[in-house]
Formats: structure tokens, C-alpha cells, sequence
């Protein structure tokens, strides 16, 4: 949808919040795959991996089909507004003609207690995840010498504890169903692999490191448990999507100012990456997707 779509909402006044989703049938051609955008919401993907491993990307955490002929189903997360995005995104999804239904969740990934519950939501009414999108993520402008505490600890929270806790539930339940293809892929940072020098987002790139080492630990533990779950790390630049208005959410023009310098990636660039890794075989892992926009010089 253009712009003219998006549903109203102070991004200042969002928090991690999480929508699960129910996508098409298991069956869909490789060569039938599309993506959907959506201006705040990242994308929404039609995507069925290999060997009928479906999966979707919103911003976030996805889950694959369940067994044979069950739908297939992906866990929204990111810096949304459930309660006002989720039934405007359901209705364009219907409006669009996408398969499935779209269920909005409300979740605060900073609260381990909602994330738990959740999770056990999903294991009610749909089984279990199969494949798990890591994609909830904040930076808070809170240099190291002058920052405040609680930022700190919201951006450990969010992008360090709600990443941990999402994978090790998400592990938990496809062992319990014997789930030996499973994935569960990290939507990291290039401040993952690089500190720039901007003292604003220090703090935020440590944060990023932390998901570098948790992703390849991820990548050991699994290997050690004998399972051929794949775990995974994409490591985008600048992306086009409100987190530069979080990060300066009393500076507006700054935050807008952040995309207009140069051409950014797109909600299409990551829903492409994730369907990458999503097709790869089953003998082949692709560890980490370093990508960038061509023009961003850091």
C-alpha cells in the first residue's frame, strides 16, 4: 500500500510489540514467491522454503507450517503498535487478497512473563514454531559517559533478552515435537560487526555484538544437541523503517533526515534476504548476510 495507508501512530509511543500471523498453504513454487511492503510493518512475504518449510517475514519473529496439511504461520515483532497497526494491517491483508489470516498479538518483548505466555498461546492453538524471526530491536541515544541507565537496560532488554528468550523457547518447542529442519535466524546489525563513531549509538552496537556472539553460540549448542536446526544471522545497514525515529524520537527532522542522505535498503531488500536464507538446502547454512546500502560509506 502507499503511503496514504499507514495506519496513525505516535512511533514514540510504540513498544516491542509482537503479531502473529497465519499465511498460505504449504505448496507454493519457489517461482510464485512475492513481498509486500508495508511502510512502518517492514514487509509481509508469501514464501514457502525448501521442502515445504513455509515461513513469512513481518518485522520479525516468523513460524513455518506446522505438519502436512496445517497452515502455515509467522510471529510478527518489531517497534509496532499491536493494538493500532495489527487490525489495519489484518484488514489490507484481506482487502489484498493474501491466504490466511492475520491474527494480531500484543506482546511486550521486554517482558519475559508476556513472552512466555505467548509462546504458550501458540502452543494452544497452533502446535508449536518451526521457524523462529528474531527481529524486535531498539537503540536508545545514551553515549557511554553520559547516557542514562534505563536506556541501557532497555536496549539489553529488547535486543539482547527478548532474543535469547524468543530462541530458547522457539528451540524448547521443536524439540518437544521432534522438529529436526527448524531455523532460527537473528535480524542483527552491521553495528554488529563495527563500531562507528557516533557516541549515540555505542551502547546500541554492543548490544549488536552480543547477538553476533549469541547467533554463532546458537550455531555450537545446536550442533553439540546432534539437530539439524539452522541458525542464522542477516546484518543490515540503514534501513528504510521508523527506527531512526525512535532512536531520535525528540528530534524528528534529524530522524527523517537520516534517510533522505542516501538511497536505503528496503522492506523488499530484507524480506528477499530472509527468503534466501529461508531456500537455502538442508546441508547448507548461511551463517551471517552482511548487507549495506552501495552509497552508506560506515
Amino acid at each position: 500500500p502507499g503511503e496514504e495507508a499507514t495506519p496513525s501512530c505516535d512511533i514514540g509511543d510504540c513498544s516491542p510489540g509482537a503479531l502473529l500471523v497465519l499465511v498460505e498453504r504449504p505448496g507454493t513454487p519457489s517461482s510464485e514467491l512475492s513481498v509486500r511492503s508495508h511502510p512502518i510493518c517492514w514487509g509481509m512475504v508469501r514464501v514457502l522454503g525448501w521442502e515445504g518449510l513455509g515461513a513469512g517475514l513481518g518485522a520479525a519473529l516468523a513460524v513455518s507450517p506446522l505438519t502436512q496439511d496445517s497452515l502455515s504461520f509467522l510471529f510478527y515483532s518489531g517497534w509496532v503498535c499491536a493494538a493500532c497497526h495489527g487490525p489495519k494491517l489484518a484488514a489490507e491483508c484481506q482487502s489484498a487478497g493474501y491466504p490466511g489470516t492475520l491474527i494480531p498479538y500484543k506482546c511486550d518483548l521486554s517482558n519475559e512473563e508476556e513472552i512466555l505466555s505467548m509462546f504458550s498461546a501458540i502452543k494452544t492453538l497452533h502446535q508449536g514454531v518451526d521457524v523462529c524471526i528474531n527481529n524486535a530491536g531498539l537503540a536508545r541515544p545514551e553515549p557511554l559517559l553520559s547516557g542514562k541507565t534505563e536506556g541501557w537496560r532497555t536496549m539489553i532488554d529488547v535486543n539482547v533478552m527478548a532474543v535469547s528468550i524468543c530462541t530458547r523457547e522457539a528451540y524448547q518447542s521443536m524439540k518437544e515435537r521432534n522438529i529436526d529442519d527448524g531455523h532460527i535466524i537473528n535480524i542483527n546489525s552491521m553495528n554488529g560487526h563495527s563500531v562507528v563513531p557516533q557516541s549515540v549509538v555505542h551502547f546500541y552496537s554492543a548490544t549488536k555484538y552480543a547477538v553476533t556472539a549469541l547467533t554463532e553460540g546458537l550455531r555450537q549448542e545446536l550442533r553439540e544437541a546432534r539437530t539439524h536446526i539452522r541458525a542464522t544471522c542477516i546484518s543490515p545497514g540503514l534501513v528504510e523503517t521508523g527506527f531512526a525515529f525512535k532512536l531520535h524520537d525528540n528530534d524528528p527532522e534529524r530522524a527523517a533526515a537520516t534517510y533522505e542522505s542516501i538511497r536505503c535498503l528496503k522492506a523488499e531488500d530484507m524480506a528477499n534476504a530472509v527468503i534466501y536464507v529461508l531456500s537455502a538446502p538442508p546441508h547448507v547454512q548461511i551463517g551471517d548476510i552482511q548487507m549495506r546500502p552501495t552509497e552508506q560509506i560506515s
